[in-house]
């Protein structure tokens, strides 16, 4: 789907407690020489900004550091090719262009669960919300005493280079426009603040931050202290979960550890520890 724009008089869009992005002003507080982020483009619709990006960077037109932010979005994608679908504005729906060169490939598995911390340490900063990660990429937050998933993070890789990091975060979301149950939102969790400008700035400046420590110790989880960190944030860790498996395997056991290529570690009942890279987590009890 091409990103569009949408004319005023449209009803989706005139709802006053759900105002655009001002992406000249994101560009403006973001864009500087010497920083992470080249460029903020704000569009009122598309299908992924995933897959726009994506193509972009196929085609030579997207730098490291490019932002796309979409208003809404109607194809966007989790994990496992599931749909992720949100009102108009009602959060945040963006992509981001990396290229680590410096980083062996093999430590790139780590983009998306650095993605995770630099999520819950920006909005933590910026929405005063208490929030946890659930390996590998879904961002959790509580309403009513529940664990819900308020976001999500998607990881492509774009040629031989870089990789597109998409966010999806759902902000003012209510209770009935939730896509499912088990959804939640910042505003849901008591969020002091759905102001979506300043959340996307603290999101992106966190990001920027994780992301230079990371480069800097050339992708090394332990040496940019990200291993560590992203543990302390995970709610898998402790409990009794499920690891859906390809071919249609399952395992059940004690979540123990993050190791140091970013797979769960899972102990059986058997006293087996297995690694898992891929795979669904379901959290069967609390900690």
């Amino acid at each position: 789907m091409t990103p569009r724009d949408v004319s005023g008089d449209d009803s989706r869009w005139s709802d006053l407690d759900r105002p655009p992005l001002n992406a000249a002003a994101l560009r403006r507080g973001l864009v500087r020489d010497g920083g992470l982020w080249s460029g903020i483009e704000v569009v009122t619709g598309t299908g992924s900004t995933n897959s726009d990006l994506v193509a972009r960077a196929a085609a030579g037109k997207a730098a490291e550091g490019a932002v796309l932010v979409a208003e809404e979005q109607t194809a966007g994608r989790g994990r496992l090719d599931r749909q992720w679908t949100a009102p108009p504005r009602s959060g945040l729906f963006f992509s981001v262009l990396l290229t680590p060169a410096e980083v062996p490939v093999a430590r790139w598995g780590w983009l998306p669960l650095l993605t995770g911390v630099a999520v819950a340490t920006g909005l933590s900063r910026a929405a005063g919300v208490d929030t946890a990660l659930k390996w590998p990429n879904d961002l959790l937050v509580t309403v009513g005493g529940e664990e819900r998933k308020a976001g999500g993070i998607l990881a492509e890789r774009a040629g031989e280079g870089g990789v597109v990091v998409g966010v999806g975060i759902n902000v003012t979301l209510r209770e009935d426009e939730l896509p499912v149950p088990t959804a939640g939102s910042l505003a849901l969790a008591g969020a002091v603040s759905t102001d979506r400008d300043p959340l996307l700035r603290a999101v992106l400046r966190s990001l920027e931050e994780w992301y230079e420590r990371w480069r800097s110790a050339a992708g090394d989880p332990t040496v940019s202290g990200l291993q560590e960190t992203y543990a302390a944030g995970c709610a898998t860790l402790g409990r009794t979960v499920r690891a859906e498996l390809p071919g249609d395997r399952s395992l059940v056991g004690e979540a123990v550890a993050v190791d140091g290529d970013g797979r769960l570690v899972i102990a059986t009942e058997e006293g087996v520890q297995e690694p898992v890279g891929a795979g669904d987590i379901v959290h069967l009890r609390p900690a």
